[in-house]
Formats: structure tokens, sequence, C-alpha cells
């Protein structure tokens, strides 16, 4: 039976792997994962959506005045930021596993979905080098609507832009995004692995193994 399947796309799609980023942008300053943390958390603050990075995915805030805010409230270097900033999108690196597993579904018939906390330049630039996009129905990304995971307002958007039914399969890499997803009542599934997803989704009759 076709289903609708929602994919986020940073960290399930696309590696994100901020610490790794940070080193290897940095290899002077961050010398070590220890440093790599501490850069991550006073830039990133987790991605809590009242975050400077927030205003970033919902399409509120352009580059420059971002690097300028978070390098007031840190002390980083807004040159180093800039640079941060800029070069985060060539990072974004498909995951081919979870590529493998959007052409599996699409040829078992689901039609997919992807939700994605994403600043529009970044949007732009996955969108323009990843052809794959053509496997989705349609997309939402944060900047675009100006909403954000896990805030309840972006799921309604999605549910009432897209031809939902019934319970749609969500995939997230991040708690609260599922949690959020489930009370909105979709069925969450928590990214790990390429094959840890792919195997719930055989388990739940979604694929073939």
């Amino acid at each position: 039976m076709s289903q609708d399947v929602v994919f986020d796309l940073g960290g399930v799609v696309f590696r994100w792997e901020p610490l790794v980023v940070l080193q290897r942008l940095f290899p002077k300053q961050v010398t070590d994962e220890a440093v790599a943390k501490q850069w991550s958390g006073e830039i990133f603050q987790t991605f809590h959506p009242d975050a400077d990075w927030a205003l970033f995915d919902l399409g509120r805030i352009d580059p420059e005045p971002l690097a300028q805010r978070i390098a007031a409230r840190t002390g980083l270097a807004e040159a180093d930021l800039r640079h941060l900033i800029a070069n985060i999108p060539a990072h974004l690196l498909p995951m081919q596993g979870t590529v493998d597993l959007i052409h599996d579904l699409k040829a078992q018939g689901h039609r997919l979905y992807f939700l994605s906390n994403m600043p529009a330049s970044y949007a732009d630039h996955l969108v323009r080098e990843n052809s794959f996009f053509s496997q989705f129905e349609e997309g939402i990304f944060s900047a675009h609507v100006q909403q954000i995971k896990p805030l309840p307002d972006i799921f309604a958007t999605a549910q009432a832009r897209w031809p939902l039914r019934g319970k749609p399969v969500f995939i997230d890499d991040v708690q609260h995004n599922i949690d959020a997803a489930e009370q909105h009542g979709w069925q969450g599934i928590r990214f790990e692995t390429p094959a840890q997803v792919r195997a719930a989704l055989v388990g739940q009759g979604y694929l073939a193994g």
C-alpha cells in the first residue's frame, strides 16, 4: 500500500557533522574535538528555535548580520564566522544510503516529501546540485515559510499544503522534531543510519526486504 514518507534533510539525507566541519575549516583555531564542541555550542546553540542560527534558518537574517550577531555574543572573530557561514553548503554532501532509500521508496510507489530547517541560500544550493530532489512530490524549507521545527506551525503548513493520507512516516535525526511530528499525528522514525531506517521501513511493511 502506498504511503507518504517525509524526510528531514540535514543529518538524514545530507551529512551534517558540525564538529568535523569546524575542525576542517579552522585547523589552527579548532585543534581537537573538545574545542570543536565548544565552538559548536557557542555558534549553533544546539539549534534551539530561539537561537541566532534559527533566525538564519527562518530566513529572518542575512549572513553578514548573523556573523556580527554571533561574534558579539561569543567573542569569535566575524571573519571566521563569515567563512563558516559561506562554506557550510559545500560540506552538506548526500548520504548514498539515504539516496538509495529515496529511490527505492519512490520505485515502490510511495509519495515522498521533505521538511527541513534550512537557510534559503543553502536550500537553493542543495536543490541545484542534487538531481534526486526530483523524487520528491513537494518539500518545505523553513526559510521559505518562516516557520521552523519543532514548532507546530510548520507541521500544520505541511499538512495544509500536501495531500497527506492517514499517518505519514516522518524521518528525522532530532528527537524533539520526532516528538513534534508525533503530536501532529505522524509516525516518527528517529534516524541513526540509512540501514537502520531501511530496516524500520521493512519491518513496518513499507519497503520490500
